[in-house]
């Protein structure tokens, strides 16, 4: 007998009929991704790798972009990351990616990385960003999202934050790379 049999079993005689097989998710517009930190991403400092980090964000905000389209998409930007404490070798690492914005293809979706010890039960932020996503066709050609339309406080905050991302992005875009050097910008 198989360990998913066995569960299954454990969990139909304990409840007196089957227990389902799926789980229907019901917000769309949330993921989160949960797991321990394993010594293979560690830095030389003996802390987790930003670039690790940055997979992990990337790998979620995908998930979260696939689940609210429907669709295959791709990373179009990642803006404003911030590192704000270490990810410790051995931290249960909870990563949360929200939809707070959407365009006709793109999806904008906060990612916030939280870590702590596993056995105290209190995790921390580490990391925070946005990430911009399309959906695409199997060619590769930007297709719609559904809308997103922010109800609670906290959701019309981020999607006011993902816009100021944006704009703020688009400026760095329109920057020739003379007036940077010169420090005109």
């Amino acid at each position: 007998m198989s360990r998913a049999d066995a569960q299954q079993q454990d969990a139909s005689s304990s409840a007196g009929k089957s227990a389902p097989l799926r789980q229907t998710i019901v917000d769309r517009s949330e993921t989160t991704f949960r797991f321990l930190a394993e010594p293979t991403s560690v830095n030389f400092g003996g802390k987790v790798h930003g670039g690790a980090l940055m997979k992990w964000i990337d790998e979620t905000a995908y998930a979260c972009a696939a689940m609210w389209s429907g669709r295959y998409a791709v990373t179009v930007s990642v803006g404003n990351i911030r590192f704000r404490r270490p990810v410790h070798v051995g931290n249960l690492v909870e990563i949360r990616a929200k939809i707070v914005a959407t365009g006709r293809t793109s999806m904008h979706i906060h990612v916030s990385v939280h870590a702590g010890d596993p056995k105290e039960g209190e995790l921390e932020m580490t990391t925070d960003c946005l990430v911009v996503f399309v959906a695409v066709d199997s060619n590769g050609r930007p297709m719609p999202v559904p809308a997103f339309e922010p109800v609670t406080e906290e959701q019309k905050r981020l999607a006011r934050y993902a816009h100021d991302v944006r704009a703020a992005l688009d400026a760095i875009v329109e920057m020739k790379p003379d007036e940077v050097a010169s420090g005109k910008v």
